[in-house]
């Protein structure tokens, strides 16, 4: 298997991963939003997984303070089993972590066994629910959170 390589999105990604939001969700985001995510929003961090120079999964982040809000976390068809996933959201919270984030958080479908357990093998758990959540077929989310254990020097 080629070596993955996880790296900070730009701007250039914008169309890559607009291609990827279409092959994994039924309300993908626009192009537009994209756009502004990658280009302008001050507090959006997102990364994607390469191989062999294409773009193959990535996940965005919301900066709030000492949270961080994942908003999407998708592997292309075609590369999925292979921990591509596992290994973006691990980046993502291990860099997040370092810079400061105490607490993550995301949405994710009741249904999603797959995402779920990948969630929880990096320390999230299910503490609320969003009734009717998502708008293509009003199935619930399960709200995850995780927390940075407190350290004895703080």
């Amino acid at each position: 298997m080629a070596d993955v390589l996880i790296r900070q999105a730009n701007i250039n990604d914008v169309d890559a991963i607009f291609e990827i939001e279409h092959l994994c969700f039924p309300d993908p985001w626009s192009k537009d939003s994209l756009r502004y995510e990658l280009g302008e929003n001050p507090r959006a961090f997102y990364i994607v997984a390469e191989i062999d120079g294409s773009v193959v999964g990535y996940a965005g982040l919301w900066w709030i303070e000492d949270e961080g809000h994942i908003t999407n976390v998708a592997v292309r068809p075609g590369y999925r089993s292979r921990k591509i996933a596992s290994g973006i959201v691990s980046v993502m919270i291990d860099f997040t972590t370092k810079q400061g984030i105490r607490h993550h958080t995301l949405e994710v479908r009741r249904s999603n066994a797959p995402a779920i357990g990948l969630y929880e093998k990096y320390g999230f758990t299910v503490e609320g629910v969003r009734k009717g959540y998502y708008l293509n077929n009003g199935e619930d989310a399960l709200i995850m959170w995780r927390h940075e254990p407190e350290s004895c020097d703080e």
